[in-house]
């Protein structure tokens, strides 16, 4: 019988000795080769409850616990889905110490795929063979903007994959027209820490491309006073989660995704929806070949109560360049929505996933932050 073994930074591990930690002798790791081959032998050894940290992008850090139960189940849905098989090969390039990058190890066990495993850097496929076929990947959107633009001879790799999942942040108009290249059905998910990873999936690119999130299947989601999702099932324990996320319910299957509750500024007694004026920075930059990153914040104002204001990564733009961009935004936003003021940082902070840090942003700026 053929050993099972994964690659991991292009070190081959037999499950066997994962499972007794016999490799540490004679195979030097590094600390996130020893953070992810723990978790391994966690889930080979047959442990039934693992502490996770959640990523702390909306907020403090915090560590739950979820159930090797609610972990299969979820696993279970995206295996099905994909139609992933036996001995598909899947890429794990997300970090394996939070939720997403666990569940595509989980995803990998339970459906015994191949799996190869590389660090979570920007471009993930320069770090795997240009011959190497993948059937199943999960990324970050700037990891798959990266690959576009950095290796587009991947195209062929990308195209030959059953699935890839997109999620962790919003993708950009930008990025969604470029995504439209790429043959293989690509989903952006909805989900969090405490639902194992995504609940919900909306597709991309191709003609199913669709504006709503789907809800995977034996999950209820409905809403709370306060307009916000709320999800029941087995990946909650069958407990009712109550999200800060606003969303529109199309069906009791399907809904759209506004912003979160968290992020509605009250300026001038207007309420302004900070994912909305994101989006409109977003398109207005979308003719932009070096289109920065940003976010939208607000801070005191003496007039407003709270105004809002534009967090741009990099250089100032060149003033026509600015004028040009609020001109834009004047064209699409109301009045209170256009930021009042542009702070410009030279890098974003961000959290260990990737995600971008807000809060730490501003106040490495010296802004306020609640």
């Amino acid at each position: 019988m053929t050993e099972k073994y994964l690659l991991l930074n292009g070190k081959k591990f037999y499950f066997d000795e994962i499972s007794n930690y016999s490799f540490r002798n004679s195979i030097p790791l590094n600390g996130y080769e020893s953070k992810t081959l723990e978790f391994c032998r966690s889930w080979l050894n047959g442990v039934q409850e693992f502490p996770i940290q959640t990523s702390g992008s909306t907020g403090i850090p915090k560590t739950i616990s979820l159930t090797r139960q609610q972990m299969e189940d979820s696993a279970r849905r995206t295996i099905e889905l994909l139609n992933l098989k036996k001995g598909d090969c899947t890429l794990v390039c997300l970090n394996t110490e939070y939720i997403a990058g666990m569940m595509m190890l989980v995803r990998g066990f339970l459906a015994e795929l191949a799996m190869i495993i590389v660090e979570p850097i920007g471009n993930p496929l320069s770090l795997v063979d240009r011959d190497e076929k993948i059937d199943f990947a999960s990324f970050v959107p700037m990891q798959l903007q990266t690959i576009l633009q950095e290796t587009p001879e991947a195209l062929a790799q990308l195209n030959a994959m059953k699935g890839i999942l997109i999620g962790g942040a919003p993708v950009t108009p930008t990025l969604q027209r470029e995504l439209q290249s790429i043959k293989a059905p690509i989903y952006h998910t909805y989900g969090m820490t405490e639902t194992s990873s995504h609940i919900a999936l909306r597709r991309l690119n191709g003609p199913e491309a669709a504006e709503y999130y789907q809800v995977l299947k034996n999950i209820t989601i409905g809403l709370d006073k306060r307009g916000c999702l709320t999800i029941k099932g087995d990946v909650t324990n069958n407990e009712l989660l109550v999200t800060n996320d606003i969303v529109e319910l199309l069906t009791p299957e399907r809904f759209r995704w506004i912003g979160r509750v968290d992020n509605v500024v009250n300026t001038g007694g207007v309420k302004v929806q900070v994912e909305k004026v994101e989006l409109a920075v977003a398109e207005a930059f979308a003719d932009l070949t070096d289109s920065p990153r940003f976010f939208i914040a607000s801070q005191p104002d003496e007039l407003l109560g709270d105004k809002i204001v534009l967090i741009m990564e990099g250089k100032p733009l060149a003033p026509d360049d600015e004028k040009l961009l609020f001109d834009r935004l004047r064209g699409t936003l109301r009045k209170f929505e256009v930021p009042r003021e542009v702070y410009y940082s030279p890098a974003f902070t961000e959290t260990a996933t990737g995600k971008l840090s807000r809060k730490r942003t501003m106040q490495k700026l010296g802004l306020y932050t609640e």
